[in-house]
């Protein structure tokens, strides 16, 4: 692939992380933000007599303009970053076309840099977790984003090797097994943390960390289909046309593959 057409699908990444940010904040404000004001309105109910300073940002603030440019900002950046990964995995990973290839990238994004981190250390709402250790637990979680990036790269290049043996079905299977299993032992060997205090309520808890997972997952499927359309309008101007006949010329796309 050529950097003309990379330079090109980089923009179009970061214009659908844009787009994806913007489905994304929809969901955040809407889905989230209830049971952020619920979890301040606990705290402030329990700390009521400890006083406290004037706000540097003001909770309007934090929850309109604050959240916009942090979700768009984040959008862009993983849309960038996604779709140069796109680049590279485009006939690499099989004989998928642009729309497929990007949603197999969205969506090993969102296992890799969200799911596998969240299932050992899930977001908590404010008025959950010690103040004192939340560097290390911030450090750990990065940490484990990047062993899971790093597996899920190594899972794809055994799957590939062990594919003429194995066949392609069983040895992504196989790929899979054992990304699944490597980390399942970091999850063991890896400290946990269980601060949540006892009377805060069980269902705000989780209600927080699902509209945080739905976020993401708004955020990853938006940028799939978002990409893909245009990536394949890019990559192949004809797609959808009806076929006038085999002219013996391949496509970018398919070249890019060979």
């Amino acid at each position: 692939m050529n950097s003309i057409s990379v330079r090109a699908l980089l923009v179009r990444g970061m214009l659908a992380g844009l787009a994806a940010g913007a489905l994304a904040l929809v969901v955040a404000y809407f889905l989230g933000e209830s049971q952020v004001d619920a979890a301040i309105a606990l705290e402030a109910a329990h700390h009521h007599d400890h006083g406290g300073g004037e706000e540097l940002v003001s909770r309007t603030m934090q929850a309109t303009g604050g959240l916009a440019t942090g979700i768009l900002v984040f959008g862009v950046a993983v849309g960038g970053i996604a779709a140069l990964v796109f680049c590279y995995a485009l006939g690499r990973i099989g004989a998928f076309g642009p729309r497929a290839t990007a949603a197999l990238v969205a969506g090993a994004a969102l296992l890799t840099v969200y799911v596998v981190p969240f299932l050992k250390y899930p977001a908590n709402p404010p008025a959950v977790g010690d103040p004192g250790t939340i560097g290390r637990r911030t450090a750990l979680f990065f940490l484990l984003v990047v062993l899971s990036v790093l597996l899920a790269v190594a899972a794809v290049i055994l799957g590939r090797r062990l594919a003429p043996r194995l066949g392609n079905w069983n040895a992504s299977i196989a790929g899979f097994a054992g990304f699944v299993l490597v980390i399942g032992v970091a999850y063991a060997f890896l400290p946990s943390f269980n601060e949540v205090g006892k009377d805060f309520p069980a269902t705000l808890l989780w209600q927080f960390r699902l509209s945080t997972l739905a976020i993401q997952a708004t955020l990853w499927a938006g940028f799939g289909l978002v990409f893909g359309y245009l990536a394949e309008r890019l990559l192949e101007p004809g797609a959808g046309r009806p076929a006038t006949g085999n002219s013996g010329v391949t496509s970018p796309a398919e070249r890019a593959m060979r």
